[in-house]
């Protein structure tokens, strides 16, 4: 799994990192040791990970657009990485349907831009470009999809990731250490996006609200964001000691237990929250989304030696706590760490078990 020694006092270019999963990687990066230099637009809300933990206290923190080449190409002349992890992104389905043309510029143009600024840059020795299991073309199928599986999506948001791994591709012609992540719903706390599942959830609870399910049946991959962002950090690690051997996609998605239905994880949460969590069914029309996806990750598993440290239980009780402990005014940036340094030490043990057997 995760080699600190490998990552300690390595420079990490790092964008996205004032968002939900951006901030997560920023500080278990600092927690390894890296150097990071983070890129990427102001927060958009001042009680996520990135200002509620500190995250720029302790890292070179960049204000910049992705879809602006010159600031990309500037910024990275000055980190001189030697692992680039790309994060920034339109990250929500609904709202690309109200703003498909900024949702294209941001996680198609926004990944050309990176790829083109990292072409002369001879410091670079792995590059991760993070996209979603939404890349793939969703034909309803009940089987994970694989890595060779096509590329497509119904939404915007959807075929813009699948875009951005035709991108990717192309690219990793020309420098072949590239490589891509894929993974499935992402939960944990500090998450506060409008229309996503457990953001609302949250929120409504905290005012004692009734929230209003709108999929009730739709089944996804739920896992704590710390397991596929120790994946990203598995993959860049093999793909600089090994090469372009591993300078592919890779799904980084949970067991299949924790593969459930929407209304399943929501009568989870709401029993952890406590009995003021109340909740219903939205019979309202909404935009359309697969009612069924998730992923294979059995190559993750056998060649990179990746497993997710947590089930959905563990996810939805690190979730609760964070948020609970947020809402008394704890010090989330220990908060944080804590369950960062949890984490991360489930990783060693595990990786200490498989060389003992």
């Amino acid at each position: 799994m995760i080699d600190a020694a490998f990552w300690r006092g390595r420079r990490v270019f790092l964008t996205g990192h004032t968002g939900f999963k951006g901030s997560w990687m920023a500080l278990l990066l600092r927690s390894l040791g890296a150097d990071v230099y983070g890129f990427a637009l102001p927060p958009d809300d001042i009680r996520g990970v990135f200002v509620a933990a500190n995250v720029g206290s302790d890292i070179k923190h960049r204000i910049g657009d992705i879809r602006d080449l010159a600031q990309l190409r500037a910024a990275v002349e000055e980190a001189k990485p030697s692992i680039v992890i790309h994060m920034a992104a339109q990250p929500l389905v609904r709202l690309s349907y109200q703003e498909p043309v900024e949702t294209y510029a941001t996680n198609v143009m926004g990944t050309v831009h990176l790829l083109e600024a990292l072409r002369h840059a001879s410091s670079v020795e792995a590059v991760v470009i993070v996209t979603s299991d939404k890349c793939y073309e969703n034909t309803g199928a009940v089987q994970g999809y694989s890595e060779t599986d096509p590329m497509g999506g119904y939404d915007p948001y959807s075929s813009s990731k699948g875009c951005a791994e035709i991108v990717t591709a192309a690219y990793r012609r020309d420098a072949p250490r590239i490589a891509s992540a894929r993974a499935g719903n992402v939960i944990g706390g500090g998450d506060w996006s409008q229309d996503r599942l457990v953001p609302d959830l949250v929120k409504a609870f905290m005012k004692g609200d009734v929230v209003h399910i709108r999929n009730p049946a739709a089944v996804r991959p739920w896992q704590h964001v710390l397991d596929p962002v120790i994946g990203y950090l598995v993959l860049a690690q093999w793909v600089v000691l090994e090469g372009q051997d591993f300078a592919e996609g890779w799904n980084f998605g949970p067991d299949d237990d924790s593969a459930v239905a929407v209304s399943v994880l929501v009568e989870n949460l709401a029993r952890k929250w406590g009995p003021e969590a109340k909740w219903g069914i939205d019979a309202a029309h909404h935009p359309h989304e697969a009612a069924y996806l998730a992923l294979d990750c059995n190559k993750a598993h056998t060649r990179l030696g990746w497993q997710p440290l947590t089930n959905l239980d563990q996810a939805l009780q690190l979730s609760v706590d964070w948020y609970r402990a947020f809402d008394r005014g704890d010090d989330m940036r220990a908060v944080t760490l804590r369950q960062i340094g949890g984490v991360v030490q489930s990783a060693a043990q595990s990786l200490q078990t498989s060389k003992l057997a």
